[in-house]
């Protein structure tokens, strides 16, 4: 039991500290783990990973991570939200419209399988809030020009 509790935090700080940090916010983060999962089987994969600490124990690390920072997102004020999705829109190309549209496509999927209904909810909720008000911004900012 301890080794195991070792071992997953061992992976948690090379998950954190050399494929987490480097990222730029919240939202970067949520997507980069969603993108871990694999939609067939619904594990966890990272190859280096798994390649010393062995798929299960890191299909555990990565579950629960995921949903760590799905919740710590939800924890952020909307304005700290906003910040967040514009830094990760910025690696989208095209018009902010056409951003915000793949990246609102994308994001129902970064939702942790496991969160509960009401979590869901709020993140759904959040977003289409933050669109409004990016659209709305980018609308003003032209109109002002």
């Amino acid at each position: 039991m301890l080794d195991d509790l070792r071992t997953n935090k061992q992976i948690l700080f090379d998950l954190t500290a050399n494929y987490l940090e480097p990222l730029d916010g919240a939202y970067q983060r949520l997507a980069y783990l969603h993108d871990l999962r694999d939609s067939c089987s619904g594990r966890y994969v990272h190859e280096r990973l798994a390649a010393v600490y062995g798929p299960d124990a890191v299909n555990h690390v990565l579950t629960e991570c995921h949903e760590e920072v799905f919740e710590r997102l939800l924890e952020m004020s909307l304005t700290t939200q906003e910040e967040d999705l514009r830094r990760h829109l910025d690696s989208y190309s095209g018009s902010l419209a056409e951003k915000v549209s793949r990246c609102r496509a994308a994001a129902i999927s970064w939702i942790p399988p496991q969160s509960p209904s009401y979590f869901k909810e709020l993140f759904c909720s959040n977003l289409n809030a933050l669109v409004v008000l990016l659209l709305d911004g980018s609308a003003t900012a032209r109109s002002d020009t």
